[in-house]
């Protein structure tokens, strides 16, 4: 990558001396950037990023100094507060800050947080939002968050925590009555617990399950699953975080829209996954 694709003509935003611009930068493959996310890292003095930003998208930014602000559930991570106090010091240098966040920074990001903290502190920002992995990842995979014969609701939940453990304020009785889909960010460590807590609010075991390894990278890997069988089924399959798991009858769209296995030459496996038996044009 370098600095020599041109933005379309308008008028960008100028990243000035003292603000903070907290920016998704996608959930991996760098093309899924945004137009003003490259024309943030063009002008940034500093890129402070997390642990999912691949490493090419920082060759957009030649120019700034890099720092590395990962944080990876049981691997040693720089703590929030210290994060966020590093921006504002930053900024107070007269430096361009950049905080460039995986994903979407107000989905499970932590980007709340850093941009209160940074507004308290009197430093101007702007938000730059991202294409979240819930969205984009399970794209990758074939996988539709919504579909008109599937769910007219889908409900984004994590998996732990602000300490790592498993969620104790989720109703997982609400969430597994009231929505047909469910994403769920973060949420390998505490899979049998996850699980268990949705089984016992009713969802079928036999109910698909998707789980989407290092979404949108050339090391994407996708584990078709289902509710009663996913605990063993990642065990055997060794699949590790970063993952987006995906529960629900959208999953079984990937038998037909797994657009990247027929990139490879391989053809569908359902063209009806949902039993519709009409066209899927038909109202």
């Amino acid at each position: 990558m370098s600095d020599s694709m041109p933005l379309p003509q308008g008028q960008w935003p100028v990243l000035q001396p003292g603000w903070v611009w907290l920016c998704g930068a996608g959930p991996g493959d760098p093309g899924l950037l945004t137009l003003h996310a490259l024309n943030a890292l063009r002008q940034a003095d500093v890129v402070i990023y997390d642990a999912l930003v691949q490493e090419a998208i920082l060759d957009w930014a030649p120019q700034a100094e890099h720092i590395y602000a990962g944080k990876r559930g049981g691997k040693p991570s720089a703590k929030q507060r210290d994060i966020s106090l590093r921006l504002v010091d930053l900024a107070s240098e007269g430096k361009r800050v950049l905080r460039l966040k995986g994903g979407d920074p107000f989905v499970f990001g932590r980007g709340g947080e850093e941009a209160q903290t940074l507004v308290q502190h009197g430093v101007p920002i702007r938000i730059i939002p991202g294409i979240s992995a819930g969205i984009g990842g399970l794209a990758y995979a074939g996988i539709p968050v919504t579909h008109r014969d599937v769910n007219q609701s889908v409900t984004f939940v994590t998996g732990h925590d602000q300490s790592g453990n498993a969620t104790g304020s989720l109703d997982w009785q609400a969430i597994s009555k009231g929505s047909q889909v469910i994403v769920i960010y973060m949420g390998m460590k505490h899979i049998a617990h996850i699980t268990a807590q949705l089984l016992a609010a009713g969802r079928p075991a036999t109910e698909p399950v998707a789980i989407v390894t290092t979404a949108t990278t050339e090391h994407q890997q996708v584990l078709e699953t289902t509710l009663g069988t996913c605990v063993a089924d990642i065990e055997a399959s060794g699949a590790e975080p970063p993952a987006i798991i995906c529960v629900g009858r959208a999953v079984a769209m990937r038998q037909v829209l797994d657009w990247q296995g027929q990139i490879a030459g391989e053809a569908p496996r359902n063209l009806d996954p949902l039993g519709r038996g009409r066209p899927a044009e038909s109202a």
